[in-house]
């Protein structure tokens, strides 16, 4: 099942803000919360007893908290990987390693007595993952969640992004990466220009588009709000969507008969498997509506996002819904109905054959 994150950063935020806000996801169907050690100072008591609460307080609501730590907090706060103790203290259900040891230690962790799960930075092209596989690691105790960048211009590309994906997938492993809320104003960093995985979503205001095309690429399971305080509209959208289908927003140009709504909002969609270069075709609304009338309207030449609705000049394919993949003319056939909204078109190159969608 996929699933929705929250970051919170006790040393930023008042106690109350940070409950409030986990109520708030909560109640939007959130249940994975990513906090970190790494930006905190002080001692290891006031750590245990300011974590301690926020993080009972977010299991009130059953939240899997996950904290992220280095090698160089170990050695803080006195800790030896081979005695996780101090984590089931503060209450979290496993700790994410923003960097690692040498892969020896990884795997050992992965058999730890307080049953903590390990998870692994996921953003740097190596054998990382390999390595600890090598020492036997409990494979079913190990999670990876990718990086967020803080500064513009530094998160990672698409390609490094999905390969590093794929291998922990291909491996059984479950992937987490961040989204930015464009609404938030802090991380646990001072600088916070936007704080996401894929430098593609920095500007990207709609925050659902965001979580959609991580979950469209089909190597993300989970997705984690990186800022702190995403908006409850935010919250609620995101808690709306659903997460194993695409969604598809569009803008209509004329109004649209019973029919044509119809085809636009009630059908699942899918692209046909003998896919054009021109269009992505949905088919079926010509069989369930070939006995209706669709007249000729708005049938200006085609261009790239627009949403088409054969008409009834076209008798065979009359009702067919079609997204424009290009540019090209329109002979009289095709009713415009509306475009892909413009921060959706990022979708319409990545959807595959047989793929399933709905259109809002």
């Amino acid at each position: 099942m996929r699933r929705l994150g929250i970051s919170v950063y006790p040393e930023h935020a008042g106690l109350e803000e940070n409950k409030n806000y986990i109520a708030m996801a909560a109640k939007y169907g959130f249940d994975r919360i990513f906090t970190c050690l790494l930006s905190v100072k002080g001692d290891q008591e006031s750590i245990v007893r300011e974590f301690k609460e926020i993080i009972t307080y977010a299991k009130s609501y059953n939240f899997e908290v996950i904290v992220d730590v280095a090698p160089c907090i170990f050695k803080e706060l006195k800790i030896s990987y081979d005695d996780l103790s101090f984590f089931r203290e503060i209450g979290v259900d496993g700790l994410r390693l923003d960097e690692g040891f040498s892969g020896v230690e990884e795997a050992m962790m992965t058999y730890n007595k307080e049953n903590l799960m390990i998870e692994l930075n996921i953003s740097q092209p190596n054998k990382y993952l390999e390595n600890i596989l090598s020492y036997c690691a409990d494979i079913h105790n190990i999670l990876g969640c990718h990086n967020f960048y803080p500064k513009k211009r530094s998160g990672l590309k698409r390609e490094l992004f999905l390969e590093t994906s794929k291998n922990y997938k291909n491996n059984g492993i479950r992937v987490a990466a961040f989204i930015n809320s464009t609404v938030a104003t802090f991380g646990p960093w001072s600088v916070s220009e936007g704080l996401c995985t894929l430098e593609d979503h920095r500007y990207i205001e709609d925050i659902t588009v965001q979580a959609r095309d991580l979950w469209n690429t089909d190597v993300v399971d989970d997705v984690i709000i990186a800022n702190c305080f995403a908006s409850e509209d935010e919250l609620r959208a995101l808690g709306e969507l659903r997460r194993g289908l695409l969604t598809l927003d569009i803008d209509l140009e004329v109004e649209v008969s019973e029919i044509e709504a119809k085809i636009l909002y009630d059908e699942l969609h899918f692209y046909r498997g003998d896919a054009s270069e021109y269009t992505i075709r949905s088919t079926m609304p010509r069989v369930k509506y070939k006995d209706y009338e669709i007249s000729s309207k708005n049938t200006r030449n085609i261009k790239r996002g627009d949403v088409i609705i054969e008409n009834s000049n076209y008798d065979r394919y009359k009702g067919e819904l079609h997204i424009a993949l290009k540019d090209y003319e329109n002979e009289g056939n095709s009713n415009v109905v509306g475009r892909v909204r413009e921060d959706n078109l990022i979708f319409i190159d990545k959807i595959k054959s047989w793929q399933k969608f709905k259109l809002k």
